[in-house]
């Protein structure tokens, strides 16, 4: 019989036209469906998008096994876990991760937990050492402690090795520490004992011991009396408490301003007999609002600094008797300082003129000088304090009016 296969291409799929006639026609039908397929060049197409539609097939299969069969981290099926309330918020979305296992038997390292963590947080470390902060312009003792979540007096009384009791005697390029906790910071020196140091700053010798940041233990410190630390230790005093030398501003009365004879050439050396005050104080300048620290006690800051520009007049808070004016040398620059009888003083510091002198009857409303920066002040403003004889020094926000 003769082949009717194609003369030029023949078939593909036939070796002989005896095997052409032995296949049905649908199957040379499709023969050659499937070379002409190929002649067009779609093979190659063909075979991609089978490939893709195959690995879809298989990620899908996956996905299947894991959403049945997968284990969370507590141990429960995925399918078990309960539906969340809505009436309750959602927690975060967490990606459960599958069980770890280790080769190592259960009792070599009972330090080790078999309980798995599913999220990944990094452990907050508190900071139980010194640092180091350099001032800035425009930093204050009050801001700096507010920056590090400390009280002023922790950083006054940490730092008093080299600013001593004055929250004024900061500058920027200075080097301060900063302490980890509110307390203060004490240098070790030979022949101190640990009872002594610790009745000082209001704590007990453990409290000094047995903080992380001393690298202290009992047995190494050994005898209280005598204790095994090294002189120039830096040691932490948690929640210590200190006391403030008051060197800067005596107390000037009329009766006596000579007193200040060694805090500036402004004091007074006689004296004085003058108007009495009525003792309703009234605000010394313009402005009523803060320009930098409040009245702060425990920071060794006894006064508030007034708002105000430089050559803004200041004026006396009542009537009385000028017992300083002039320099002051610990900080104060021009200071006026105005006795008002019945054991009442008001103080006026950082001026950048002094406008009366020594023994003059000023009255309530009188310019005594103008708005400074002078002496260790950050910017021009007015430092103004009220003191008493039984009450010591006041909050002037309870008495001016």
């Amino acid at each position: 019989m003769e082949n009717k296969s194609d003369p030029i291409h023949g078939d593909p799929f036939l070796d002989s036209g005896e095997e052409s006639e032995a296949l049905l026609p649908g199957q040379v039908l499709a023969s050659k469906f499937w070379e002409r397929f190929k002649q067009l060049g779609l093979y190659n197409s063909l075979l991609r998008a089978a490939t893709l539609i195959a690995t879809v097939l298989v990620m899908l299969l996956v996905v299947w096994i894991f959403k049945r069969y997968y284990i969370s981290a507590d141990g429960s099926m995925v399918t078990q876990l309960q539906i969340p309330n809505p009436e309750k918020p959602n927690p975060v979305n967490q990606v459960f991760a599958p069980p770890f296992f280790t080769n190592l038997p259960a009792s070599s390292s009972p330090a080790l937990s078999k309980r798995s963590s599913i999220d990944t947080v990094l452990p907050l470390r508190d900071r139980t050492g010194l640092t180091e902060y350099t001032v800035e312009p425009g930093d204050t003792l009050f801001s700096i402690a507010a920056r590090f979540n400390l009280l002023p007096e922790t950083v006054l009384w940490s730092n008093r090795y080299n600013i001593g009791d004055d929250p004024h005697m900061i500058f920027p390029g200075q080097k301060l520490i900063i302490m980890p906790v509110d307390g203060t910071m004490h240098i070790w020196t030979a022949g101190e004992g640990l009872n002594g140091v610790a009745e000082f700053y209001q704590v007990s010798p453990e409290a000094i011991v047995n903080y992380p940041g001393n690298n202290l233990t009992m047995e190494k410190v050994g005898d209280f009396a005598n204790p095994n630390i090294e002189p120039g230790t830096q040691l932490i005093i948690p929640g210590g408490k200190g006391q403030y030398s008051d060197w800067r501003v005596p107390h000037i009365t009329r009766e006596d301003p000579a007193v200040a004879l060694n805090v500036g050439p402004g004091a007074c050396p006689d004296s004085y007999d003058g108007v009495l005050g009525t003792l309703n104080f009234r605000w010394p300048v313009r402005e009523h609002t803060l320009s930098g620290y409040d009245y702060a006690p425990a920071a060794n800051h006894f006064g508030i600094d007034i708002k105000g520009n430089i050559g803004d007049p200041v004026t006396t808070v009542d009537h009385g008797v000028v017992v300083y004016a002039g320099w002051n040398d610990w900080g104060y620059g021009n200071m006026v300082v105005v006795d008002h009888g019945e054991g009442w003083q008001s103080l006026y510091a950082h001026l950048a003129t002094v406008d009366v002198s020594c023994g003059q009857e000023v009255y309530q409303g009188d310019v005594i000088g103008t708005i400074g920066d002078s002496g260790m002040a950050n910017g021009a403003h007015l430092h103004f304090e009220l003191r008493n004889d039984e009450y010591g020094r006041v909050n002037p926000w309870d008495f001016l009016q």
